[in-house]
């Protein structure tokens, strides 16, 4: 059951004709894609119309795990430059294999099977002939967990992969700047040793390319920029509390010290889009008198805004897309990804695929550089959603494939926004999930915080887990706290320092919000998350043993001293200050403080400890000690460890492991149903008995 069922009239009428095709029919059939990196999202469509499978009496039927888990055959795919040939990954044997093949007929080009200690961070096609891949690899550095970057180039016509400075013995080596227009080389900012700052480094694109130097280091700069022609123009970075600008205006000019900003102030921030080949000017991203990030027309030479080109008056704009050196979209999310086009004739073609798609959510994945072919994604936060090759001339639109196949999306639930204040008056959005077919009142809750943690955010899109914990009749509460992006750069600077502490509070309110309207049952509440959310879940159940049930942790972090050591090892100087300063607010600060291992020793709740084993985010001594210090623990946590899998599932067998996994332990430890009279019907195990506090409890202090 999937979409193309659905919308087929609505296209027709539309003017467009669809073919459907089953993804993986034949050897090299065009691709589907699992996670989307480079999406490009589109213009907010109308609301999705009510699900029509399932009744407030009826509750659907219960989907496996494994289908939420279930994946197409591939995933990460993108169109060539000219929109001939088709890049994506696909398993094989339990091996990862990325893989080209062409368009029209499906025929392979090319199946590559890449080092399996590497895991593919992004990929991009620099010719119709050569493509670049960035990989990390985990690691030791002085004896500390690391992650090494490099770059990997493919040519299609003898299939050789080259692992590009593959002599140097730095940490990261995939900080590209510029990539030639003709693919004839790479420009890439690297330290020469661990003892130096970031030089500018242009590697030719073939096996055994030329590696020269085009821009020597600078103390302090850790940043570099190019014009359009790749002439290095300006370096940046964090050195002696002050941020550093080097510019010159062409490559015949001396690069010069123009700026000493010191930090705080009010020019501290901007992310340059691009410097003009010729000109002292370009696009930035830089907030506004409101504190909104806007698209920006800048000189580099005075570092005076000249024009606002687009501000949204709500909502920070993400990213921005240029083509032929003009803006030509602008992104931005309020409660799902939005866009601004400034070009009228697509905002039309997108309005029109809207229609005739009829659905929440349209993105262009992926478009050949003439817009002769496009691949699109369709779907919605309650359905997962299925993807297209379309043929714009033609207005011919084929299926490749259904996301989950397996599921009928018309039983999903719908998520809602919702928001409330926090105890400290700040205004906290999120999304509610409620289960279908239960009556929204005094039901188990999960609080589910996001990643990142910072300017990141959840918003409304098909999420597998929280699917799964709606279909098993939980309500699913995602709060954005302090610190998440999107919603203002004051509301951004709320969150620094309060790692554990005001972002803490603001999941613990998040909590107290549903148990006030009546939504949650404060005796059934547990929190669960992934990575930054993986800490706030183990960070809860020792804060504030009094206020939830059990927790479950995928990837958390549970000592912040060690992780930001770790951190420091891949990122730049200034990324790696804002980032250290952002989670410890002040200098003095002890972040044992707020980290779980310290306290692991005395959990009392429930908690489902997993991690992979070769993830390069959080690495896997993150849980190892909390593990080790939870041994002796009144309430050891339930483990879960999955051999050669990373910080997110790049294998369908992983997510299903870990579904089934938290579905278990949720219905042992908080199940869903209730006896008459609202009594748990399972209670936990002997010496890990629920949460006995008052309705909305306050919190202890760390």
């Amino acid at each position: 059951m999937g979409l193309f069922r659905f919308v087929a009239g609505l296209a027709l009428a539309a003017g467009l004709s669809f073919a459907a095709a089953t993804a993986g029919a034949q050897e090299g059939a065009p691709p589907a894609t699992a996670t989307l990196p480079s999406a490009v999202p589109s213009a907010p469509a109308a609301a999705p119309a009510a699900p029509a499978a399932a009744t407030a009496e009826t509750p659907p039927p219960r989907i496996p795990a494994g289908h939420f888990a279930k994946r197409p055959a591939f995933w990460n795919t993108q169109l060539s430059p000219d929109g001939s040939m088709l890049a994506f990954m696909r398993e094989n044997k339990g091996k990862t294999t990325f893989v080209i093949t062409e368009t029209a007929s499906g025929k392979m080009v090319r199946a590559l099977l890449a080092d399996p200690t590497d895991e593919l961070s992004w990929y991009t096609w620099v010719t119709n002939d050569k493509l670049l891949l960035g990989v990390s690899t985990p690691g030791k550095f002085f004896d500390e967990d690391a992650r090494y970057t490099r770059l990997i180039l493919v040519e299609l016509a003898s299939g050789a992969m080259t692992r590009l400075f593959s002599r140097s013995k730095v940490l990261e080596a995939d900080n590209v700047v510029h990539i030639a227009k003709d693919g004839s080389y790479v420009l890439v900012a690297i330290q020469q040793t661990v003892y130096d700052y970031p030089s500018v480094q242009r590697h030719e694109l073939k096996p055994d390319g030329k590696i020269t130097t085009v821009q020597s280091s600078r103390e302090g700069v850790w940043n570099w920029t190019t014009d359009d022609d790749g002439v290095v123009r300006m370096g940046t970075g964090w050195y002696e509390g002050k941020l550093r600008v080097y510019y010159r205006a062409s490559a015949a000019d001396e690069l010069k010290l123009v700026a000493k900003i010191r930090e705080g102030a009010e020019d501290d921030y901007f992310d340059t889009l691009q410097i003009v080949t010729g000109s002292d000017e370009g696009y930035v991203l830089a907030p506004g008198e409101n504190g909104r990030v806007g698209l920006r027309r800048f000189n580099f030479a005075t570092r005076q805004v000249i024009e606002t080109v687009f501000e949204h008056p709500d909502w920070d704009i993400d990213s921005v897309t240029l083509r032929k050196g003009k803006p030509y979209a602008a992104y931005f999310t309020a409660d799902r990804d939005e866009v601004h086009w400034f070009d009228p004739e697509v905002a039309k073609q997108y309005r029109a695929l809207r229609k005739a798609l009829g659905t929440g959510e349209v993105w262009i994945v992926s478009r050949a550089d003439n817009d002769s072919r496009m691949l699109v994604y369709a779907g919605q936060e309650n359905d997962p959603g299925v993807l297209y090759m379309f043929d714009p001339a033609a207005k011919h639109m084929q299926e490749i494939a259904q996301y989950r196949p397996e599921i009928d999306f018309r039983t999903l639930s719908a998520p809602k926004p919702m928001q409330y204040t926090a105890r400290d008056g700040t205004v906290i959005r999120g999304y509610l999930t409620l289960p279908r077919g239960r009556e929204p009142k005094n039901l188990p809750l999960i609080v589910m915080p996001h990643g990142g943690p910072f300017g990141v955010r959840d918003k409304l899109e098909y999420n597998d887990e929280v699917q799964l914990l709606a279909n098993r009749g939980y309500a699913v509460l995602q709060p954005n706290f302090r610190g998440s992006g999107g919603y203002g750069d004051a509301f951004y600077q709320l969150g620094a320092g309060q790692v554990g502490r005001g972002m803490q509070d603001d999941i613990d309110d998040a909590m107290d919000w549903a148990v006030k309207e009546g939504i949650a049952d404060p005796k059934r509440v547990c929190v669960v998350g992934a990575s930054y959310g993986g800490y706030a879940a183990l960070w809860a159940v020792l804060r504030n043993p009094e206020r939830y049930r059990c927790a479950a942790s995928w990837a958390g972090v549970t000592d912040w001293n060690k992780m930001l050591r770790y951190d420091n090892r891949y990122l730049t100087s200034k990324a790696s200050k804002s980032w250290q300063a952002r989670v410890r607010g002040e200098k003095t600060f002890d972040l044992d403080a707020v980290s779980p291992y310290r306290l692991a020793g005395q959990l009392s709740r429930p908690v489902l400890l997993a991690q992979g084993t070769t993830d390069t985010i959080v690495p896997m001594s993150q849980y190892n000690l909390f593990e080790k210090a939870s041994r002796s623990a009144p309430v050891p946590p339930q483990t879960l460890v999955i051999e050669d899998e990373g910080h997110s599932f790049s294998k369908p067998e992983s997510a299903q492991a870990w579904y089934e996994a938290l579905d278990a332990f949720l219905a042992r430890h908080n199940p869903a149903d209730a006896a008459p009279g609202g009594a748990v019907a399972e209670t936990v195990a002997a010496g890990e008995a629920g949460p006995a506090a008052d309705k909305g409890a306050a919190p202890a202090t760390p």
